[in-house]
């Protein structure tokens, strides 16, 4: 099948870690990932999770959080919003009773 029938978009080069990587898709792809871009970027996370499973790569599956976990994050990051943190003293005392 010749590119113009998958509609193969011309090469594309970048250097990632020193090393010139030659990246190459079909036009359908590249329309697919100019879309993903305008989300944010949880959902941009979650698609990319995706693809990397289908295209057979090895990501390990991110961990499943309970509601009650979900809510104790939310409250965290709300505490730290309003600049609400924990004491030298609080810090020292959970670090003694775990031993540490």
């Amino acid at each position: 099948m010749a590119a113009e029938e998958v509609g193969v978009v011309d090469a594309v080069s970048t250097f990632i870690g020193g090393n010139l990587i030659i990246l190459r898709m079909t036009k359908l792809l590249d329309q697919a990932l100019e879309a993903v871009r305008l989300l944010p970027p949880h959902d941009q996370d979650e698609i990319a999770r995706v693809i990397i499973q289908l295209a057979g790569s090895e990501l390990p599956a991110p961990a499943a959080l309970s509601a009650e976990e979900r809510g104790a994050i939310a409250r965290s990051k709300a505490a730290a919003a309003r600049g609400e943190f924990a004491t030298d003293e609080q810090i020292r005392a959970v670090w003694a009773k775990h031993g540490l």
